[in-house]
């Protein structure tokens, strides 16, 4: 049976990722409160982001920004957007 979290971006009960993303309290928190949908959605933004903008992630700034939006894309907040991104058709 798969592991239950109380989704924090989803609010509700959903299944949880098998073990934290990465090591440290951050990792933790995600392992705790985000669902394994959230995160795979968190993701694929993040990846868009980073191709899009053209992120470079070996930069501090950039490690902070992504940080900054993992926060937004979870709580429902405005997040930012790949300004080039077309949705693919389904």
């Amino acid at each position: 049976m798969s592991r239950q979290v109380f989704c924090r971006k989803y609010k509700q009960d959903l299944e949880g990722l098998p073990r934290p993303p990465y090591p440290g309290p951050r990792g933790q928190m995600i392992f705790e409160q985000v669902s394994k949908q959230a995160w795979n959605e968190w993701l694929k933004h993040q990846t868009r982001l980073i191709n899009e903008k053209r992120l470079n992630l070996m930069q501090a700034e950039t490690q902070a920004y992504l940080a900054g939006e993992l926060e937004k894309f979870l709580d429902g907040a405005n997040f930012d957007q790949a300004e080039g991104f077309v949705p693919p058709k389904s």
